[in-house]
C-alpha cells in the first residue's frame, strides 16, 4: 500500500496584540480633553480660525493678482444672484446681500479651503423658501407678491381656491411684525436652527452621516430640484400673478395653475423673459466654447441686470404694462436681532434636511477642489466653518448658505489662490449694499427668474446623460431616476428621505442577491477562479469550491444557503431524507425475502444507512469576498459543517480575513482550544484543496485495511 503524503498548509502566525478596554480609551481620551496648556491653546485657536496660520504667509507678489481678480468677478456674479435667489427663498432682496456678504466674511476666517465660494445657493434658496411660505400660510399671510392673484388657483393643501385676505400683522417676539419681517424671522431662526445641527455634527464628529447620500443620489436630488426651482420660477417670465402652492405636488399643481390661468400672461414680462434668457444663454454658450481664449468670464447677468433695469425705469414698464419689479432696496444695514426662539419648535425637522445638504454640498466641494489643486482640507473645520456661516450671520437677517458650484468654479478659473478672493467678493457686495443698492427698484423680477433659470442649465442638462448612466450601472441609474422623480413630483424634503432610503435598499439587495460561483484551477499554476468567468479552468476532483461575494449575515442567510445548494447540487437535508427513505424500503424487501426464504427467525433485519456516491467528497468555501459575518452569519457555517458531515462530505474555509477568523474563534466554531482549526480553516483555496485530497485518501486507505 502505498502511503499517502501530508502536504502541510502554510502556517502564518498571527500577533498578539493587547487592546484597551473601553474605560481606559475614554479615559485617555477625557484626559486628553480637558488638559490646558498655553501651546494646546494655541493649536486650538489656530485650528479654529485657519487663516491666523495661512495669512501670515501670503505671498503678496504671487498671489495678490489671481486673489483679485477672481474676487471681483465673482462679487459681480454674486449680486445679480443674490437678488435673484431672494425670489425662491421668500423674502426681500436686501437679505441675499446680507446673507452674501456676512458667509464670504466668515468662510474666510474659518475654512480650510482655498478656492470653495459659500453664500446662497439656488437649491438651499428653494428649500428655504418653501419652509418661508408654508410658515407665511400658516399665519395668514397673502402669498401672493402683487395685490391680486389672477383667475382660477387650485391649491392642494387647501382643496378649494385661494381667497384673498387683507394684509395683516402678527406679534412675534413683542412686536407687531409684518409679511416682510415675518418671512426673514423664518428665515433667519431656521438658519440659526440649520448652524446649530451642523455645529453639534461637528463637536459630536457625526460627518459620517454625509457617507449615505451617494453620488447618483445627490445628483437625482439635485437635478429633480432644479426642475422644481424652473416651475417656481415659472410665473414670473409669463408675468401671471399665483401664489406659491403650499404642499406635495408642488411642480405638478404649479404648472396646472400656470396652464389654467395662460390667457393672463403679461406680454412686457414675456418679452423681456425671451430677450433677456436669448442673451444669457447666448452668452454662456460663447463662454464655454472660448473658455481657453476667454482669460476672464464674460458678466453677462451684470450687463443684463443693468439693461433690463435701465429699460424698466426709463420705460416706466412697472405703471405701463403692470410688469413686477424688486421694489425698494435700502442701503446700509439693519440693526441685528437674535433669532425668534418661539418659531424654532416649528422649524426644528424642517432645518434637519437643510443642515445634512447644506454640509454634504460644503464638504464634497472643498474636497474635491483640495484635491485638484493638491492640498488638503479638514472636513470637521469644514463643518464648524459652514455652520458659523449660517449661525452668526442669523442674527444678521441672513437666511441658509452653502458652497456653491457655479461659483466655485469661477474662482478656481480665474486664479484664485486663497480666501483673501472672499474678501474681495465681500466688498463689491458692500460697495452694493452702501451706495448702488436703490438703483435696482425697477429690475424687472421676471429678469432675475432668467438669471435663476439659466443657471440650472448645468443640473438640467444632465437628463442626457441618463441612458449612458444606466449603461454603466443599472443600479445607480435607477437611485438617480428615483431621487429625481421623488424630489420633482413629491417635495424636496421627500424626495431627499426617499433618495437616502432606496439607495440604501439597494446596497442591502445587493448583499441579499450577491454573484456566487463555483471555481476551477488554471493550468500549471495554483490560481483558482470562476469557472463561468474564465477559460481553460479545470475544477478539483471531487472538490466544490464556492464563492460567496458579499458579508454573511442574518439579512442574507438564506440566499447564502439557497445558492450553495444550487451550485453544488446536493441539499444535506434532503439527501439525508432520501438515504433515510431507501435504508427503510431496503429494510421491507429484505424482511419479505426472509418470510418468503421461510426464515421463522423473529430476529430483526439490520440494515445500515444506504451510502450514495456523489460528485464530490468536500466543499471549500471561498471567503475572500466575504469582509464581515455575524453570528448568524457564524451558525449557518456550523450548520453547514454538522448537516454535510451527516452525509459524509468535509466543509472547510479558506481566505478567510482576520475579523472573519475572531468571530469564529470567539464563538468555538473550531471547537475548545480551537483544536479543529488546522483541519477547517486553510490560508488559501490550494491548500485547502490539497487536505481535501489527502484527508479523503486517508480516509479510503484505513477503509480498506479494515475490510482487509
Amino acid at each position: 500500500m502505498e502511503e499517502v503524503t501530508q502536504v502541510p498548509p502554510p502556517v502564518l502566525e498571527r500577533r498578539v496584540r493587547q487592546r484597551q478596554t473601553t474605560v481606559s480609551v475614554l479615559k485617555s481620551k477625557l484626559k486628553h480633553g480637558v488638559s490646558c496648556s498655553l501651546p494646546k491653546v494655541r493649536s486650538t485657536l489656530t485650528g479654529f480660525f485657519p487663516v491666523v496660520r495661512w495669512l501670515p504667509k501670503y505671498k503678496l507678489k504671487e498671489y495678490v493678482l489671481g486673489d483679485l481678480m477672481s474676487g471681483v468677478i465673482v462679487g459681480i456674479i454674486l449680486v445679480p444672484q443674490a437678488i435673484a435667489y431672494c425670489l425662491l427663498a421668500g423674502v426681500p432682496p436686501i437679505y441675499g446681500l446680507y446673507t452674501s456678504f456676512y458667509a464670504n466674511i466668515i468662510y474666510f476666517l474659518m475654512g480650510t479651503s482655498r478656492h470653495v465660494s459659500v453664500g446662497i445657493f439656488s437649491l438651499m434658496s428653494l428649500m428655504v423658501g418653501q419652509v418661508v411660505n408654508k410658515e407665511m400660510f400658516l399665519a395668514g399671510f397673502d402669498l401672493n407678491e402683487d395685490s391680486k392673484a389672477s383667475g382660477l388657483v387650485l391649491n392642494a393643501s387647501l382643496g378649494s381656491n385661494l381667497t384673498i385676505g387683507s394684509p395683516h400683522s402678527v406679534e412675534l417676539m413683542g412686536v407687531q411684525c409684518g409679511k416682510e419681517c415675518y418671512s426673514i424671522s423664518i428665515a433667519a431662526a431656521l438658519t440659526f436652527m440649520v448652524g446649530v445641527y451642523q455645529l453639534l455634527m461637528a463637536v459630536f464628529r457625526l460627518g459620517f452621516v454625509s457617507v449615505y447620500l451617494s453620488s447618483p443620489m445627490l445628483d437625482g436630488f439635485a437635478t429633480g430640484a432644479s426642475f422644481t426651482i424652473l416651475t417656481v420660477q415659472a410665473k414670473y417670465l409669463l408675468g401671471i400673478k399665483i401664489p406659491r402652492h403650499q404642499g406635495y405636488g408642488t411642480v405638478v399643481v404649479t404648472w396646472f395653475n400656470i396652464f389654467a390661468n395662460i390667457h393672463n400672461t403679461n406680454l412686457c414680462d414675456l418679452i423681456t423673459s425671451a430677450i433677456c434668457i436669448s442673451i444669457l444663454v447666448a452668452g454662456k454658450e460663447i463662454q464655454e466654447r472660448y473658455k481657453d481664449r476667454l482669460k476672464i468670464p464674460f458678466p453677462t447677468e451684470l450687463i443684463i441686470v443693468a439693461g433690463a433695469t435701465l429699460a424698466s425705469h426709463f420705460g416706466d414698464l412697472n405703471s405701463k404694462y403692470d410688469s413686477s419689479v424688486s421694489g425698494h432696496i435700502p442701503t446700509g444695514f439693519i440693526p441685528p436681532q437674535v433669532p425668534s426662539f418661539t418659531l424654532m419648535p416649528r422649524l426644528a425637522v424642517d432645518a434637519i434636511p437643510l443642515a445634512v445638504i447644506s454640509f454634504a454640498f460644503t464638504v464634497s466641494l472643498s474636497e474635491m477642489f483640495a484635491k485638484k489643486n493638491g492640498y488638503t482640507v479638514r472636513p470637521n473645520q469644514e463643518m464648524l466653518a459652514i455652520s458659523f456661516c449660517n449661525i452668526i450671520p442669523s442674527f444678521f437677517h441672513c437666511f441658509t448658505t452653502s458652497a456653491a458650484l457655479a461659483k466655485t468654479m469661477v474662482k478656481d478659473s480665474t486664479g484664485c489662490q486663497t480666501q483673501i478672493s472672499s474678501l474681495i467678493s465681500a466688498l463689491v457686495v458692500l460697495l452694493v449694499l452702501l451706495f448702488f443698492a436703490p438703483y435696482f427698484y425697477a429690475l424687472q423680477k421676471c429678469v432675475l427668474a432668467c438669471i435663476i433659470i439659466v443657471s440650472l442649465r448645468g443640473a438640467l442638462r444632465k437628463f442626457k446623460d441618463v441612458p449612458a448612466k444606466l449603461r454603466a450601472s443599472r443600479d445607480d441609474g435607477i437611485v438617480w431616476l428615483v431621487a429625481m422623480f421623488a424630489t420633482a413630483l413629491i417635495s424636496v424634503e421627500i424626495g431627499l428621505v426617499v433618495g437616502v432610503v432606496f439607495s440604501m435598499i439597494c446596497v442591502i439587495y445587493k448583499t441579499q442577491n450577491p454573484k456566487v460561483s463555483l471555481l476551477g484551477k488554471a493550468r500549471d499554476v495554483d490560481l483558482y477562479e470562476d469557472v463561468e468567468e474564465y477559460k481553460n479552468l479545470m475544477p478539483p476532483l471531487r472538490v466544490q469550491i464556492f464563492r460567496f461575494q458579499a458579508p454573511l449575515y442574518y439579512a442574507n442567510k438564506n440566499s447564502f444557503l439557497r445558492s450553495l445548494y444550487k451550485a453544488v447540487g446536493v441539499e444535506p437535508f434532503l439527501e439525508l431524507t432520501k438515504r433515510r427513505k431507501e435504508e427503510k424500503k431496503a429494510k421491507e424487501m429484505s424482511s419479505k425475502q426472509i418470510k418468503a426464504n421461510g426464515d421463522k427467525s423473529n430476529g430483526e433485519v439490520v440494515i445500515g444507512l444506504v451510502e450514495r456516491e456523489l460528485d464530490f467528497h468536500t466543499i471549500v468555501l471561498d471567503c475572500s469576498a466575504i469582509p464581515f459575518i455575524d453570528s448568524t452569519g457564524m451558525a449557518t457555517f456550523e450548520g453547514l459543517v454538522k448537516e454535510y458531515g451527516e452525509i459524509r462530505v468535509n466543509v472547510f474555509l479558506a481566505n478567510c480575513n482576520t475579523s472573519v477568523i475572531d468571530l469564529l474563534q470567539k464563538g468555538q466554531f473550531f471547537g475548545e482550544n480551537d483544536k479543529d482549526m488546522s483541519s477547517r480553516l486553510f490560508h488559501t483555496v490550494h491548500a485547502a484543496v490539497l487536505h481535501a485530497k489527502d484527508s479523503y485518501a486517508a480516509a479510503e486507505s484505513r477503509s480498506e485495511d479494515s475490510g482487509v
